[in-house]
């Protein structure tokens, strides 16, 4: 049996924003802490800390929302264990529109799509949000 972390980690916040909670806390990795950086930045989720802890440390997200309604309406993991989505620098797509944000991990890190196309990178898609 094979687990995907990332996937856990998108599920715990939709699932804590479905249920209007404050913050949620994750088992953090690097590349979760890459994720949340870039969900803040893009105005996602109201702030994250990485919570020392003596086995793995702990990642607190603290999710936003407008009156009663999440800020994230649609949270997907898209390249999958199973299958791998990879796209080149020219196929870099825009989530609706450029409304919302796909997460690439790229050779230069973890970058938005917008950032991806700046950059002239491609790489694996890892989620779309918005």
């Amino acid at each position: 049996m094979q687990t995907d972390p990332i996937a856990d980690f998108l599920t715990a916040i939709r699932n804590a924003s479905g249920a209007r909670k404050q913050d949620v806390t994750v088992p953090s990795s690097k590349l979760k802490v890459a994720i949340a950086e870039i969900l803040k930045r893009e105005g996602y989720i109201g702030d994250f800390e990485v919570q020392p802890d003596n086995k793995q440390n702990r990642l607190r997200v603290s999710l936003r929302y407008h009156g009663k309604d999440a800020v994230i309406q649609h949270l997907e993991r898209v390249s999958k264990p199973g299958r791998r989505i990879y796209v080149g620098k020219t196929d870099v797509a825009r989530v609706l529109g450029g409304l919302g944000v796909a997460v690439l991990s790229t050779p230069r890190g973890v970058l938005t799509d917008a950032d991806a196309r700046r950059q002239g990178v491609g790489g694996e898609v890892l989620l779309r949000v918005y």
